[in-house]
């Protein structure tokens, strides 16, 4: 009897006919907290809603409202056949250096100059390209400066569509990461790339020859205003060709940066404005 009494009682809380109440409140109670809840829902969606909309309202399309101030850019090289930074071939085999040689002819194809010519501005050298906005009124699309693969010299795949790479001579490819509104280098000195040997690799390096003359990277490539206001805009490049190098072993070699406004290194990033990678060349069969 005690069990058909609790079953009772069960199924009275669940529908009491009597006082027509489901799970213990009326129709009227249930639609009052489903209402509440409903209003109390669709403020708080409104209130997020409005939120994001103030906070769009201080973005910028073409450039970040924060930026972290990035003291030195990043560098990096091309080719770079693997995250290891490693450049390992063999002379005499083809197929070992080939993949470097395409490597390069794809990154430069964006360089030829029919297609600087089309989309970019022959720009004034040694000057800065600043091309400010008006107050509210943005000066977009930015125009970039024309950066043209026949800089390169002997680096540019023109000439040598091996890139030295076929007579152990290779060309290597330095480029500076891209920070909106750096200016690099200051009173006229625009930055230059210097590459030698680690110190325990020091007489293995050779002669060096860099394209352009001094590796320098011309102060009319900065400011950049980012991909959305300058779209066309080429990283201009500096060529590292290595005339001499010793064959056979492993040459640890790091590039770095040289600007009187930009440190190499920091305590917090050892590699900051500087890139480091192993080249050897073997010759044997």
């Amino acid at each position: 009897m005690a069990k058909d009494g609790e079953k009772g009682e069960w199924k009275e809380f669940i529908w009491n006919p009597r006082t027509r109440e489901f799970l213990g409140r009326t129709a009227s109670s249930w639609g009052l907290i489903l209402l509440f809840y409903l209003v109390f829902y669709i403020f708080l969606a409104g209130l997020f809603a409005l939120t994001m909309y103030v906070m769009l309202q201080t973005l910028d399309d073409h450039k970040p409202t924060w930026q972290d101030r990035l003291s030195t850019p990043g560098m990096v090289i091309r080719p770079n056949a693997d995250e290891t930074l490693e450049i390992v071939y063999n002379v005499r085999n083809t197929e070992s250096w080939d993949m470097y040689a395409q490597a390069l002819d794809r990154f430069l194809a964006p360089y030829n100059n029919s297609v600087q010519t089309q989309k970019n501005h022959e720009c004034t050298p040694d000057q800065y390209f600043k091309q400010e906005d008006s107050g509210d009124v943005k000066n977009n699309p930015k125009r970039s400066c024309q950066f043209n693969r026949t800089i390169l010299e002997d680096c540019s795949g023109i000439n040598d569509r091996y890139y030295g790479y076929q007579e152990g001579k290779p060309c290597i490819i330095i480029k500076l990461n891209r920070v909106i509104g750096m200016l690099p280098g200051k009173d006229g000195q625009a930055p230059y790339v210097t590459c030698g040997a680690k110190r325990e690799d020091t007489d293995k390096i050779g002669e060096l020859a860099y394209y352009p003359p001094n590796g320098t990277f011309n102060l009319m490539y900065y400011p950049y205003y980012g991909k959305k206001a300058q779209v066309n805009y080429s990283q201009p490049l500096v060529a590292v060709k290595f005339l001499n190098i010793t064959v056979n072993q492993d040459v640890n070699i790091e590039c770095k940066i040289n600007a009187n406004n930009i440190p190499t290194g920091n305590e917090r990033d050892k590699f900051a404005g500087r890139v480091s990678f192993k080249l050897r060349i073997n010759t044997n069969n």
